[in-house]
């Protein structure tokens, strides 16, 4: 499956488990290994893998023997809706104007860091929160001193845990864009770039395969699914605007190593068609854009 030089080398493709929300944790495993897929994006939360429920380090250790007899790789994903607060989604965040709040956010992605670092997983994910004001005028506010201590607390623990620790612009929240995340981590050491390559469809900012050009030394952590122009709406691969080979074929050529994941927490309904049948899709996807690549080179030559 790979070529001989690293930017030629097939990717390895996951599926986030807030996609499979019907399914017990160890069922949704084992419909990954048989679809085919490199690993698995664990989205920490009350039906897969609560960090909270008692037993904690033992649930981790047996789920690390789990993935690890089926072949799986894995990420850590953070964005559970209801975790932390029942009546409030994706709250509280690292942006919260309450101390108290904020510091339950960082106590949970410090949690999330060692289930990580116990499961040998290749990254975790974690964004910014949604600012009361605007994101653009919140960047030289309280809120952005507030993200940049907690985003500092994180990475500084993940250094400790040897994990990579990776901040997911989200449309709407502080970091929105790569340009934010540019200037968060010029200032927190350590931090990584998570990509979700459908939100530069939403916010504009950058095409989604040039902000994987661009950042390709910097990624953490990837994602993928398929996103209509200027909507935050995640969808199944060929349902949206994404130009998969174009996205796939940069991820190539930067020679990223690290697991592409399909994020689609709307679509639990659907996963026993979906997770089987979005994989033919990439794949698909990435062999076009291999087939382009020799056409590519000597028109560059």
């Amino acid at each position: 499956m790979t070529t001989t030089d690293e930017a030629g080398r097939a990717l390895r493709y996951a599926y986030n488990t807030n996609g499979m929300t019907s399914h017990r944790l160890t069922d949704a495993l084992g419909l990954l290994a048989d679809a085919g897929y490199d690993g698995v994006a664990l989205t920490v939360d009350v039906l897969h893998h609560d960090p909270f429920a008692p037993g904690l380090p033992g649930r981790t250790r047996e789920l690390r023997r789990r993935v690890e007899r089926l072949g799986l790789a894995t990420t850590v994903e953070t964005g559970a809706r209801f975790l932390l607060d029942p009546r409030r989604k994706h709250e509280p965040t690292l942006i919260t104007p309450d101390a108290e709040g904020r510091a339950r956010r960082v106590a949970f992605l410090r949690t999330c860091v060692d289930i990580a670092a116990d499961l040998g997983s290749e990254a975790v994910s974690f964004w910014a929160g949604v600012p009361r004001a605007a994101p653009a005028a919140e960047r030289g506010g309280s809120a952005w001193g507030w993200l940049e201590a907690g985003v500092g607390e994180v990475c500084a623990h993940a250094a400790r845990r040897g994990v990579v620790a990776a901040l997911e612009p989200e449309p709407g929240m502080l970091v929105e864009d790569c340009a934010g995340w540019e200037m968060l981590a010029g200032r927190v050491s350590g931090l990584r770039l998570a990509l979700d390559t459908g939100h530069c469809l939403v916010t504009g900012d950058l095409a989604p395969q040039e902000a994987v050009l661009r950042h390709g030394a910097s990624l953490g952590a990837v994602a993928v699914e398929d996103m209509p122009r200027g909507r935050h709406e995640h969808r199944a691969p060929g349902e949206g605007d994404m130009d998969f080979p174009a996205v796939l074929g940069a991820l190539r050529t930067v020679g990223y190593r690290g697991l592409v994941s399909l994020e689609l927490s709307r679509d639990a309904h659907r996963a026993d068609t979906l997770v089987p049948g979005a994989l033919a899709a990439l794949r698909a996807a990435e062999h076009a854009a291999e087939a382009l690549r020799p056409a590519a080179t000597m028109e560059g030559r």
